[in-house]
This record gives C-alpha cells, structure tokens and sequence, in this order.
C-alpha cells in the first residue's frame, strides 16, 4: 500500500505544481468569476492528468508492476485513480454550471461578454471554432465516466457488465482528450502544465487504441487445452489442468494470470496453482466459486476445451533473505503457496528456509487438504490448518507460539482482507509491528 500512497500523493503534486507555476495568482484572485475560471482549468488539467495515468496502467505495462509491487497493487492505485476523477470531475462540473445557477439563483448579476482575446495563432484560432462542440462532448463525457465509474465501484454488478462496460472507457477519455486539447488555455501547452499534461494525454490515447483493438496484454498471451478438471465439493473449489501451453513463457510460484474460457464473458484473474516446467508446458488454476461464472465453470468447462492464457502477472514471488517464512493462506489464498510447494518440492536444495504454512478454511474437504498435506511434506514445509467449523481459528498469538523466532519472519499472506489486517493488528498489540516484512497480495480487480 506505501507504494501507491506515494503514487497517489506524487501525482497530485506535481500536477498542482505545474499549475500553480503558471497561475500563481490564483491566491490573490479576489473576483468569483476570474477564480472560476482558474479552477475550471486546474481541475480540468488535474482530472484529465489522473485519468491519463489510469488509462495507462489499464495498459498493464510491465516497468509500473515492478515499480508498484504487482499488477494487483497497481490495479489498486488505478480504482484510486478513478475515485479522484469522479471527486475532480464533479467539482469541474460544477463550477463550469456555477455562474448560469448563481445568476439564475439571483446571486449573481449576469455580465456582459466581451469579445474574445484575438488568437495569436492560426492553431488556436482553429481551437476556437470548436469550442461549442468540445464543450458539449466534455458534459456528455462526464456523465458517461461517472456511470462508469459507479458500475465499476458496486460489487452487486456482474463481473461480466463490468468487464463489457469497462472498456467503453477507452472512447468516452478519447472524447474527453478533445475537449481538453480544445478548451484548455492555450498557453498552457507551452508551460510546465503542457510539458506534463502532453506526454500523458498522449500515453493515454496509445492505451485507448489498444484497449479498442484488444491488443492489451496480447504479447503476453499463451492457449493451451484442458487435461483435467477436479472438483473439491467441500470448499466449493475447482481444479483446471491444462497442457500442450503454446505461446507461454513461463511463470513463478505465486504470480497469476488472465483466463479466458468464454469470449463473451471474458478474462478473469485466477492464482497460478503449478510451478512451471518448460518439457511439459502445464499449468493448474485452483478456482473458487465466489460468484455465478465461478460457480458455473464445473459445468461449462470440459477435458480437450481450449483456454486462452494471459500473463504471468504478479509479485508475491517468495523472494527475501529471510531464514524463515511464515505463510498465511486464508480460503482460496492457499493457491499460491500450493504453487511454491509444488516448485519447492524439486528445487528444495536451493531454498533452504525454513517455513511455516498456516492455511485458514471456514469449510473442510477431505481430499483437498490430503493434497495439501502432501505437498507440504514434499517440499518440506511446516503446515497447520485451522477450520471454522471444528472451533480452529488462527490467531496471531497461534502463530507465535508454533514459530518460535517470529520476530526474524518475513510474512506472505494471501486471503481475506480482514484477516491480514487483523494478524497485523495482532502482532502490533503483542509489540512487534511486521508491516515492512508482510507481503500482502490485494487480489481484487474491481
């Protein structure tokens, strides 16, 4: 999370540095009418600077995971992204619509329009005469994004809405890039405000295209065929083999990817269940039933289908100088430490940590946790289960009695939000804070 408050925080700031450059007298306007203005512009530049940089990660460039931390933590920074358009675009709204309700409300004495500073150039002269039309694009553009965004944002709407709609994005930001090359003062592009605002615009109209084409993420992607399918009633889990992988190159324990099935549904996000081994090109998804496509899978899909693959993305990859790990894995987060066993298993000799599994499950399946166990004595791992149902809750204070030398642990979890905040807040209280040595994956693409 530090890396996308820093983000998030860097972003403002030096957009508003820019502005505030070229306007420094925005603090000594008195006038209403000149300081709207002002602020219709910032919050213009601002509005459009975030949701430049959001297109752009919606791209998945591979430099911004490795800076971010993971596509999961730049995803994250994406939806906060997206929230700050909606705050800004809301007040750029408003205080375009401000002057006509103020007069309209008696507030305000309507002024009289002088005629328009002369252009200095035939490109702004040629600006000019679109105006109109960039102001009506930029007001229906608005509405679009907040419905958007507000799709985006309730969980009750179908992935399968969410996703179709999602990539109506990519037309209404090229809408919104014309009303801002025309309606943004034109010696902006020529200070500091252009010089950031330009490159970004840019970046963003590339990703549009792309996401318009569907070429996102298409050198990334592999096919290959289902060889087995497995269902886990228990924990209302699904196993999904597949092999002859062409086009893959590779992947690490702990890392996902983007599975297609259905065209019309779309790609979903699923952990990596398999370590990878190039002679026999297979890869294994565990699969959760967390929602209606989810839940249909063990019907829908069948032995010999092909699957379209995307990725690998992610960097929960176990990588520290830590003599010992403890692992976390709650529900369905138990997938990417059954993909680091399965690789453990075979390179052990070079990983010679010592680890501790921790696997938290409201309900038991007795064949799958007879496969976990076995995984977990192959590649020489310390596993303790804990079920709801049988009374086994797992606490920090478990944790700390069963792992003798905590306080030198790095921590990987992977599982419900709640639960890692509260084993954080747990070891807090018990004077020790691991925030700086917990590793968290933030599995949510909404």
């Amino acid at each position: 999370m530090k890396s996308i408050k820093i983000a998030w925080w860097l972003s403002l700031l030096v957009l508003s540095t820019a502005w505030l450059m070229v306007e420094p007298g925005v603090f000594t306007t008195n006038e209403f009418i000149p300081l709207r203005n002002l602020l219709v512009q910032y919050s213009g530049a601002l509005a459009m600077g975030w949701m430049s940089l959001a297109m752009l990660l919606a791209a998945r460039p591979k430099f911004a995971e490795a800076w971010f931390g993971g596509l999961d933590k730049m995803y994250r920074f994406h939806k906060w992204l997206g929230i700050s358009v909606a705050v800004i675009s809301v007040f750029h709204w408003f205080m375009s619509k401000a002057p006509k309700w103020a007069v309209a409300l008696g507030l305000l004495e309507r002024r009289q329009r002088g005629p328009r500073p002369e252009a200095a150039n035939q490109i702004e002269q040629w600006f000019s005469g679109y105006r109109g039309l960039a102001e009506s694009i930029g007001e229906w553009m608005f509405y679009g994004t907040l419905i958007l965004i507000l799709i985006a944002l309730v969980k009750k709407i179908s992935y399968r809405s969410f996703y179709k709609t999602h990539r109506l994005f990519a037309l209404v930001y090229l809408g919104l890039v014309f009303h801002t090359v025309i309606l943004t003062k034109f010696s902006y592009w020529t200070s500091p405000v252009g010089l950031i605002l330009l490159p970004l615009l840019m970046g963003g109209v590339v990703a549009a295209v792309l996401s318009l084409f569907k070429k996102i993420g298409f050198s990334r992607q592999g096919h290959g065929i289902i060889e087995h399918i497995e269902y886990y009633p228990g924990v209302n889990t699904l196993e999904v083999g597949i092999k002859d992988l062409q086009g893959w190159r590779g992947h690490q324990p702990g890392q996902f990817a983007f599975v297609t099935s259905d065209a019309a549904e779309g790609a979903h996000p699923f952990t990596i269940a398999s370590s990878w081994r190039e002679s026999d090109a297979k890869i294994t998804f565990i699969v959760k039933e967390l929602g209606d496509y989810t839940a249909s899978l063990k019907e829908a899909l069948h032995v010999g289908q092909k699957m379209r693959i995307e990725g690998p993305y992610g960097c929960f990859t176990f990588d520290d100088d830590r003599s010992t790990q403890v692992w976390i894995g709650g529900g369905i987060g138990i997938t990417p430490f059954v993909a680091r066993m399965k690789f453990l298993a075979e390179n052990k000799a070079s990983f010679p940590q010592t680890i501790y599994l921790f696997h938290s499950t409201g309900q038991a399946d007795e064949s799958a946790l007879a496969k976990l166990t076995a995984d977990a004595k192959a590649a020489g791992v310390h596993l303790h289960i804990f079920v709801d149902v049988r009374g086994d809750r797992l606490t920090g204070e478990k944790i700390r009695e069963l792992v003798k030398n905590w306080r030198e642990s790095s921590f990987w979890f992977c599982g419900p939000v709640g639960l890692g905040n509260a084993l954080k807040a747990d070891f807090a209280t018990a004077g020790e804070a691991i925030d700086s040595r917990f590793h968290q994956e933030l599995f949510n693409m909404r």
